[in-house]
């Protein structure tokens, strides 16, 4: 495989039709379909079912497209950083970032790097504290902002934060009568919970419940912010979630969990082994002075 010929290939998967997928590469329809037929015989399995009108993508065609996304990413990446080589520092900066407080710190720190290099272009890509991890380690993106806890063995991590673990709940539930004074973990015993998509993160919040003498009742899971304000907005149960803002959006109430207490805290990682990009060096190195400038404030439990 070739990038010329996987861009070939994630062209006519876009357009599910030769014809129009050789006009948008302004070439003609038979060596586009010669290309497509050496590709499948190359990797040995069809990549389109072809009817007599349409294409369909096959689950092999369905893997390739995605693969071919990231790697023909990767390829324009490596042009712009080598294009950067010459004319100061420029190309994308791709970040990872989770939900919460993480956000809020990229844009600040975009903002901020972008006055120093403004030919700099940006890409957020959003996801829980697992995706982007996985993207780090598959090489996909070389920096991300997540949530605590981390492997610290393949992972080489800089705090950047904490916020306090929050219920979030529709202004209908009982429970958001009084929104500004903070909500005894115990009051939650018993209550319709839904938590953070994340093994760790769920082991946490039963250890958690533990100390006040109870057990979390979870009925559901998430890995988005929006789907915590969606779910508690419509009084389908609780959000356990960082407070990000302390008040979300009308008809939802975010009261901070005491009695204990937790955190949440946010690391921008990298990993341990790779050398990073000149771009996403900088970037590391910028924020690390910032961070020594402006040290974060992290909360005791």
């Amino acid at each position: 495989m070739d990038l010329r010929g996987l861009n070939y290939f994630s062209v006519v998967a876009e357009e599910l039709n030769f014809t129009r997928a050789a006009q948008r590469l302004n070439m003609s329809q038979p060596p586009l379909s010669n290309q497509i037929r050496a590709l499948e015989e190359e990797l040995g399995t069809p990549l389109f079912i072809r009817g007599s009108r349409s294409l369909q993508l096959t689950e092999a065609g369905k893997l390739l497209y995605r693969r071919a996304e990231q790697l023909l990413d990767l390829a324009e990446r490596a042009r712009e950083e080598i294009g950067a080589l010459a004319m100061g520092l420029s190309g994308t900066l791709c970040l990872g970032s989770v939900a919460g407080r993480a956000p809020f710190l990229a844009a600040r720190w975009l903002a901020g790097f972008r006055e120093e290099y403004p030919l700099v272009r940006f890409e957020i890509v959003n996801g829980s504290s697992d995706d982007i991890i996985e993207q780090i380690q598959r090489g996909f993106i070389e920096l991300g902002i997540i949530a605590a806890p981390y492997d610290s063995e393949h992972l080489e991590g800089i705090v950047v934060g904490d916020e306090p673990w929050c219920a979030i709940l529709s202004d209908r539930h009982p429970l958001s009568d009084r929104p500004e004074e903070p909500l005894p973990l115990r009051a939650l015993a018993g209550q319709p919970l839904i938590v953070p998509h994340r093994r760790s993160r769920i082991d946490e919040i039963r250890s958690w419940f533990r100390l006040a003498g109870a057990e979390p009742n979870i009925i559901g899971e998430h890995s988005n912010f929006v789907d915590v304000l969606a779910i508690a907005h419509a009084n389908l149960g609780i959000g356990i979630f960082p407070q990000t803002t302390p008040q979300p959006m009308p008809g939802i109430v975010c009261r901070r969990i005491v009695e204990p207490s937790r955190q949440a805290r946010y690391l921008l990682v990298r990993k341990r082994s790779a050398s990073l990009s000149e771009l996403s060096q900088t970037f590391w190195e910028y924020v690390s002075d910032d961070l020594e400038e402006h040290p974060p404030e992290l909360l005791e439990e």
